[in-house]
């Protein structure tokens, strides 16, 4: 007999289908009783559809668009950046009863206004209609004389792809005006129809169940799915919870191929009664995981549609999980409990694992992934902490940010407020250590708890960014017993502080016999070999970069054992000798971040953050609204470090640049009704800021648009994530707001892990609660918080307000 535990679940896949309609566009030229002509634009397909649609002017021949003015706009329409108007279609019903979806635009009929361009938008799949490959237009006087008729061709419209709409012109109603006509000054009736095709998804599912085979030492697999017609499972099997595809020994199941010896394909086949396919075969018990994806045809396979990625099915855990209910966590089930969450975090992280280097796809981010590590982590946390282990610590509390130690290297207490301690210009004084020390108790009592100091090592460049002895911490900001010393007036004062490490590149102070400075002297005195080799500049005999380069100054070879034990022996050097509590990592794209995990498993941070900066995706210039595969990349060196470091949110930066510059705040929700940023996804190692040493100061490479600074602060200090303020904005005309801001943060105990409900995104306003604690909005347009609570203002100023709930 086999055991019952049912290792599988069900996983959503989908297939495609092929959703046939008509658009519409109608021009009724009589006036209504308000001497309005009316264009009605719409379709009868199902979904949510959104009409993207601008104006062009008499004289104006070009494809340029202009929004509409404001009295011309139906109700519910939304400006978009400068130019274009969304609309959303409203559903009503035409004579037969069916569905449809249409807007009604109101013009004057003497306007000056020559045409009204558009595109269709399906929301629900993000796919935009087109016609021909143009945008549509729609001639309202004689210069626009130009119609809408093309050549008939169906369309095939993909999500996310511009399709094509081919028309098919009807008979107007009424008389058809001969061509003279129907190039005279004003508004002329028509009515045109053009064929649709949407491409939907339709859910289906896949049931893998795994059984015990008592004795056998073997594992049953079974595969069921609704999917009809031909279905191929490609698979393999993995041990020890790595992620190496692997082929089992034979016999494999019936109908199974093997594919170029990395893979098997195996034909399901189809139930009797004709719902699917299905399929049961043997595995021997040895094997720690299952890997596959679906495959329909050559050119369709079907992955997990909830996270983009193959689909995994561990086969390490004995026992089969129901629901736990809060018995279960008490002491009588202690003991097997460290088991289980051993195993369900290594399931996840081995499901992470073999995702490493594929590209998530935008939509179905991490995001629940991560907060489940975090959760099976705090339970995790919270049995170590229990008294029925051996080793008994007092209890801590995420609310009381006075007791609270980090769970894991490098993330802080989750209350940190960052303050960057200096800016480009900082080293002129070559007395900066102590002129940062004198401040240390007015920064302390702000509310700041991390100084972020410079780099403090002997550098080529007096910023210190360019380092070249390691163990020489004697700079332009100072001596090292300046540096001791300012370290420990912050401590003093209640403060921890960062060191400035930069790791990725290290100046020579020899050439080698080719003449390339590429031999280091001081305390390591390495060669060449400590170069990277594809660095065309320093003619490095290292193994290749596992990141970019930095091409000012030879990059250094992480993958050597030798160059990994120097640094961390130099990052423990300096937490002991100057007392740093943790780092801030200079352009970590440089290299990969498996290499700084080392280093802060070796070095033991109580904060860590890491420079992941590269731009953000544009569009002819145009900032995109999804930037998911920016904050990817983020996402994805924090993951190589293993959550030991945290990330500067460079995307949220960017983001609101264009949102306050361009007064589109709705750039501030994402798809999902989320922040945009690494904030939205993981916002315990989001580190949010809006200026540093390179975007301001003298250097001004990003500047933040000015006179909105305070707009950035409201909502980086009240938002989750660790805030982090520039030394220039502190002390300025700011301070006053700023400080505000940071008492409200601490008083309301918003940290970075806080709840945040996204109340308002559109052109001109932004609105979040967060917590339920404190309420914001920036821009200009108008919001007050509503419901039971007894909002109370706490700072306002030019376009921002936040309230609070009374303590």
């Amino acid at each position: 007999m086999s055991g019952s535990r049912v290792q599988g679940v069900i996983r959503p896949t989908a297939i495609v289908q092929k959703v046939e309609g008509k658009a519409w566009v109608r021009v009724d030229a009589e006036p209504d009783g308000e001497g309005k002509c009316k264009v009605v634009i719409g379709c009868d397909v199902e979904g949510k559809w959104v009409l993207h649609w601008g104006v062009s002017y008499d004289g104006e021949h070009g494809r340029e668009w202009d929004q509409p003015p404001s009295e011309m706009r139906p109700p519910g329409s939304v400006p978009i950046k400068d130019y274009a108007i969304e609309t959303p279609l409203n559903i009503s019903h035409d004579s037969e009863g069916r569905m449809i979806h249409d807007v009604q635009i109101k013009i004057d009929k003497g306007t000056p206004i020559g045409a009204i361009n558009f595109v269709l938008k399906e929301e629900e799949t993000g796919a935009w209609f087109q016609h021909k490959g143009r945008d549509f237009r729609i001639p309202l006087i004689e210069s626009f004389g130009e119609d809408l008729l093309g050549t008939e061709q169906d369309i095939d419209v993909r999500p996310g792809a511009l399709g094509h709409l081919s028309n098919l012109l009807q008979k107007p109603e009424g008389p058809v005006p001969d061509d003279k006509g129907s190039r005279a000054k004003g508004i002329s009736g028509c009515y045109e129809e053009y064929p649709i095709m949407k491409t939907v998804y339709a859910q289906n599912f896949v049931t893998v169940t795994v059984r015990e085979n008592n004795g056998t030492n073997k594992h049953t697999v079974e595969f069921d799915t609704d999917i009809p017609g031909e279905v191929i499972i490609h698979w393999g099997v993995c041990k020890d919870n790595t992620m190496t595809w692997e082929i089992p020994p034979e016999p494999h199941p019936p109908t199974t191929k093997i594919f170029r010896q990395k893979a098997l394909q195996t034909l399901l086949q189809q139930k009797a009664d004709g719902t699917g396919n299905s399929i049961s075969f043997l595995l021997d018990a040895e094997y720690s995981g299952l890997i596959f994806v679906v495959k329909l045809d050559e050119y369709t396979w079907l992955r997990n549609m909830e996270n983009g990625f193959d689909f995994y099915i561990p086969l390490t855990r004995a026992d089969t999980h129901e629901p736990h209910s809060a018995e279960k966590h008490k002491a009588d089930d202690m003991a097997s409990q460290p088991d289980g969450l051993i195993s369900d975090i290594r399931n996840l992280v081995v499901g992470l694992s073999s995702r490493r280097g594929q590209r998530a796809k935008n939509k179905v981010l991490q995001e629940d992934i991560l907060q489940e590590i975090e959760r099976l982590a705090a339970e995790a946390y919270s049995i170590f902490r229990s008294p029925t282990i051996d080793t008994v610590e007092e209890s801590v509390y995420l609310d009381d940010s006075e007791i609270v130690k980090p769970a894991c290297s490098g993330t802080g207490s989750g209350f940190e407020i960052l303050c960057q301690g200096f800016n480009w210009e900082s080293h002129k004084s070559g007395k900066w250590y102590v002129e940062l020390g004198s401040k240390a108790k007015e920064l302390s009592s702000m509310g700041f708890t991390i100084i972020w100091s410079p780099p403090p090592t002997d550098s080529v460049s007096p910023e210190g960014y360019m380092p070249r002895d390691l163990y020489n911490l004697n700079s332009r900001y100072g001596t090292m017993e300046e540096l001791r010393e300012v370290v420990k007036t912050f401590h003093e004062a209640g403060m921890k502080v960062l060191g400035d490490a930069v790791l990725n590149h290290r100046c020579a102070q020899f050439q080698n016999k080719n003449g390339v400075w590429n031999i280091f002297g001081g305390r390591l005195n390495w060669d060449d070999q400590a170069v990277v080799a594809d660095d065309p500049h320093f003619q490095g005999r290292g193994n290749k970069s596992s990141g970019d380069n930095f091409h000012a100054a030879p990059n250094i070879d992480h993958s050597q054992e030798f160059v990994r034990n120097d640094l961390k022996e130099w990052l423990c050097w300096m937490r002991k000798e100057v007392g740093y509590d943790g780092w801030r990592l200079d352009f970590v794209r440089g290299f990969w971040g498996g290499y700084v995990k080392d280093y802060l498993e070796a070095s033991e941070p109580y904060f860590a953050v890491g420079e992941y900066w590269d731009s953000l995706s544009y569009t002819y210039g145009e900032m995109d609204y999804n930037q998911d595969a920016h904050r990817q990349r983020i996402v994805d060196w924090i993951n190589a470090t293993n959550g030991t470091a945290g990330a500067f949110d460079v995307t949220t930066k960017g983001i609101l640049h264009s949102a306050l510059e361009r007064s589109e705040y709705w750039r501030l929700s994402d798809e999902k009704g989320k922040p945009p940023g690494v904030l939205g996804w993981w916002p315990s190692r989001a580190v949010t800021f809006i200026e540093n040493h390179d975007t301001g100061s003298t250097q001004g490479h990003w500047r933040f648009p000015f006179g909105m600074e305070l707009q950035g602060y409201v909502y980086i200090l009240t938002h989750p994530g660790t805030p982090a303020v520039f030394y220039d904005h502190i002390f300025s005309h700011l301070h006053p707001e700023i400080a505000k801001l940071i008492s409200i943060r601490r008083r309301q105990k918003i940290h970075c892990r806080s709840k945040i409900k996204i109340l308002k995104a559109e052109g001109n306003l932004y609105a979040a609660e967060i917590d339920e604690r404190v309420t914001m909005k920036i821009g200009g347009g108008h919001f007050e918080p509503s419901g039971p609570i007894n909002w109370v203002v706490a700072a306002e100023g030019q376009d921002y307000k936040v309230w609070e709930v009374p303590l």
